[in-house]
């Protein structure tokens, strides 16, 4: 019922930005819970971010607060994390996830029903 399609990742040099976005269509985006996960290799994928529906509601890991924030804009189904004064070691595939009870923040990818096909962050030092 949902697609999920990441954009905006790249390679950055550490301590630049990168805006990730990702565009939610099959259903009311309003209603869905929405978080980022990354995933390095040889490491589990991890909850970096997430948002309840209405947006009142964040979560950031702890490796992330204060460099990364999750937003969202419902008028245009977009989800999007803002990532500054990127460290090497955030480098990684980062997904976007939704959920469909998203009342509440999720933090485990098990809470979510529909992933992206994610995106690639590498930030060199």
């Amino acid at each position: 019922q949902v697609q999920l399609v990441e954009s905006g990742g790249g390679l950055v040099q550490a301590g630049g930005s990168l805006r990730l976005s990702c565009a939610a269509s099959g259903r009311t985006f309003s209603n869905l819970g929405m978080g980022w996960f990354r995933q390095a290799p040889g490491k589990e994928r991890e909850c970096v971010a997430g948002i309840n529906r209405s947006g009142s509601n964040t979560y950031y890991a702890e490796s992330v607060k204060g460099r990364f924030t999750i937003s969202r804009d419902n008028a245009k189904d977009l989800v999007y994390l803002q990532m500054t004064s990127l460290k090497p070691e955030d480098t990684a595939n980062y997904y976007c996830a939704a959920r469909g009870l998203g009342v509440v923040v999720a933090t485990l990818a098990r809470s979510y029903d529909y992933w992206g096909q994610g995106t690639q962050v590498t930030v060199s030092s």
